[in-house]
């Protein structure tokens, strides 16, 4: 970065070049805005048809201003805009807002002008925010420096790259009444990007909780690095477009044919600690929370309720969310049963029944939020015959501020019995909903934030770990790869992919490639019986299904009949499969079966991935996948997240598999795309995983290179 950002937000003094005085034009509007926004600084109209426009001083050109300039915003047509901004930089503005569209955006010569922008500014050091954006709005400064209302001030920050969609979450919060702290229009990207913003945001007072809507990421691997590092001060919340997106390409492995964009996405986002939600109402409802209230301690949620349904419905959703029922201590439930009517439910959900007034609310509330199995509670009010809705809420007022550590989120279902008292509750800063399902679904993505800044952390312990992996061989590992390339291929043959992978200290059932049958003879007798025998192939993805494996040859006669039947069923079933020979592989004992892969997303590198394995791979898909390079702690996250996982422990009476030998083949793999990320695909399927203790070992292995 060329200086922070925080002129950007709070400029001594801004040129609006494009200032208009006709009320229909952008110019006008932007100027208005940052009028009447409350901004404290110098403004300056530029337009040089104009003498002043609003009571303020017009120029023809921003070097006509007198006086230092921190900050222009253009709303200007394109073709205008690169020699405006040379004037900028001429006269030594630092930032510009081009809220201007006709650039990357239309192809064709705004690409040409968009280029041209960015040499200017990095010319004379300014930062460029666009162009096609709907602007800057920090409501603490004050400052609307856009074409866009004025939010409530807040603790919210979003960060969007759709302008429109920024336009309409900005007219949807002044009429909900969601406050904001800064609300940014990134468009085209020419310079700043959400990584700036986010650098900016994690350090932000006023900033709560950081909100993101993408659709491209500007440079996926420092998005990452920023993100991981941001969360652990705050969270960050983030709808991604174009998440269905499918690949262009066509995997050749396992792991390639179920690594999609989503999955490539939602990856990404588990590494980074950023929580991905899926709409809109999810993301704000969510950031009220957060902006309001303390931080979740923990996932154990009171539900206090004067329904039974909502109650019973809510206390499903808890359970469904990731989020777990309280268990009330017994000297909670016995002064419950002390307080409350013989009819109220006393064991969470606490139902105060429908002829509860404040006071009931008051006693079942302070009671569970000072049990010390309580993390949060959901207050729910529907208003009944003697309901009091804003006495109720006042109470809610008051025993937040008796445990300002454990959040209180409320539904109040209902319509006009409950405005003012939801009203109420908003200007206190108590997030409430007007349905049970939003403030669950608020609660359980606090809870995420909470599960993945803790798990960032753990990680963290680990990380040196991978650096210092012993028994690494690289240099031969690089030579390797250079010897497949030089040939002109992309695709390793199994004796190759064996030994690639050997070289980082990862157990390979031993193999040797045959050119002959009488080599394949020879190579046997010096294994040992019995053996495997598959065709060697660059061209063959699924040798079985060409009828090029047989297994468990005992003799020189049973070697000499599957070379022959092989190589023939190859021709037959493949005839333009180009053959390098047969592969002879000791046969090993069979152990239960997994998938070690590794496939390279184009935007974020390397996704490992784990899963049940054998021919069954991707009839179950029981896989689990995390971003390279992984820690053991992420290692045994990834095997854990399996259904495979019961098996590898030891199912109705078997003996546990040695998970840790498969941990180690996990990070090693990590490493190993690392080291040589020319690697596209790759496949070691199955791995047989032997018992605790007695490790595991590659019988087949499949990697292809970019």
């Amino acid at each position: 970065m060329r200086g922070g950002l925080e002129p950007l937000f709070r400029p001594r003094s801004i040129a609006v070049i494009g200032a208009s005085r006709e009320p229909t034009k952008l110019g006008y509007a932007v100027l208005k805005n940052i009028v009447e926004s409350g901004y404290k600084g110098k403004v300056y109209p530029v337009n040089p048809h104009a003498d002043q426009i609003m009571g303020l001083k017009a120029y023809k050109s921003v070097l006509d201003i007198p006086d230092e300039v921190d900050e222009a915003v253009f709303v200007i047509p394109a073709p205008a805009v690169p020699d405006a901004l040379e004037e900028c930089g001429k006269k030594g503005v630092k930032y510009a807002i081009i809220i201007s569209a006709g650039f990357k955006e239309i192809g064709g010569e705004g690409v040409e002008r968009e280029k041209k922008v960015v040499e200017i500014a990095k010319k004379y050091g300014i930062r460029v925010l666009g162009p096609n954006v709907l602007g800057v709005i920090d409501t603490h400064t004050p400052l609307n420096a856009s074409f866009g209302p004025t939010p409530p001030k807040g603790g919210i920050a979003f960060v969007s790259q759709s302008g429109a969609y920024l336009a309409a979450i900005i007219d949807w919060a002044v009429k909900s009444g969601i406050g904001f702290s800064k609300i940014v229009s990134l468009g085209n990207k020419a310079d700043l990007n959400e990584i700036d913003f986010m650098e900016h945001l994690a350090d932000d007072p006023a900033t709560k909780v950081i909100l993101l809507y993408l659709e491209s990421i500007a440079n996926p691997k420092k998005f990452i690095e920023v993100a991981s590092e941001v969360v652990k001060k705050k969270p960050v919340l983030l709808i991604k477009g174009g998440m269905t997106e499918a690949g262009a390409r066509a995997a050749l492995s396992h792991t390639g044919s179920m690594a999609g964009g989503s999955q490539a996405v939602q990856t990404a986002m588990k590494k980074a600690g950023i929580v991905l939600v899926s709409e809109p109402t999810e993301l704000f409802d969510s950031a009220i929370a957060f902006s309001m209230m303390e931080s979740l301690p923990g996932d154990r949620i009171a539900v206090v309720t004067n329904a039974g349904g909502p109650g019973v419905m809510t206390a499903d959703l808890v359970a469904l969310s990731g989020l777990k029922l309280a268990q009330l201590s017994p000297q909670t439930v016995e002064y419950l049963r002390s307080k409350l009517p013989p009819m109220a439910a006393l064991n969470n959900p606490i139902d105060v029944i429908g002829d509860a007034r404040s006071d009931r609310y008051e006693v079942a509330l302070d009671a569970v939020l000072k049990d010390p199995n309580v993390d949060a509670a959901i207050v729910i009010l529907t208003p009944q015959v003697v309901t009091e809705p804003e006495k109720t809420a006042e109470v809610i007022i008051n025993i937040h501020k008796r445990y300002p550590q454990k959040p209180i989120l409320a539904a109040f279902i209902g319509g006009p019995r409950v405005e003012k008292a939801i009203e109420m509750l908003k200007a206190a800063g108590i997030p409430v909903y007007e349905s049970n399902d939003r403030a669950v679904t608020a609660l359980a993505i606090m809870n995420r934030y909470r599960v993945m800044r803790e798990r960032l952390m753990e990680i963290a312990k680990y990380v040196n770990e991978i650096a210092n992996l012993p028994d690494i061989d690289e240099k031969s590992a690089q030579a390797l790869i250079e010897r497949v390339r030089s040939e002109g291929r992309k695709v390793l043959l199994e004796v190759e992919a064996k030994e690639l992978v050997k070289y980082y200290g990862i157990p390979v059932a031993t193999t040797r490639l045959a050119r002959s049958e009488d080599e394949a003879v020879a190579i046997a007798n010096e294994l040992g019986y019995p053996v495997v025998l598959k065709i060697a192939s660059p061209d063959i993805i699924h040798k079985s299904d060409v009828g090029g494996v047989k297994i468990n040859l005992k003799s020189e006669s049973e070697v000499r009949e599957a070379y022959r039947t092989i190589t023939a069923n190859v021709k037959r079933h493949a005839p333009q499969a180009q053959i390098y020979g047969v592969v002879v592989q000791t046969m090993v004992p069979a152990g239960r079966e997994v998938i070690v892969g590794a496939v390279k997303d184009p935007q974020f590198g390397h996704m490992i991935m784990f899963g049940l394995g054998g021919i069954y791979t991707e009839v179950f898909r029981d896989v689990s996948f995390s971003l390279a390079p992984i820690t053991s702690y992420e290692a045994r996250e990834m095997i854990m997240e399996t259904k495979s996982y019961r098996l590898l422990k030891g199912f109705r009476g078997e003996k546990p598999a040695d998970i840790e030998a498969i941990v180690n083949v996990l990070v090693r793999v990590g490493r190993l795309v690392m080291d040589i990320p020319e690697i596209a695909e790759m496949d070691l399927n199955p791995v047989f995983a032997y018992e605790e203790g007695k490790g595991c070992k590659v019988v087949d292995a499949r990697i292809v290179l970019e």
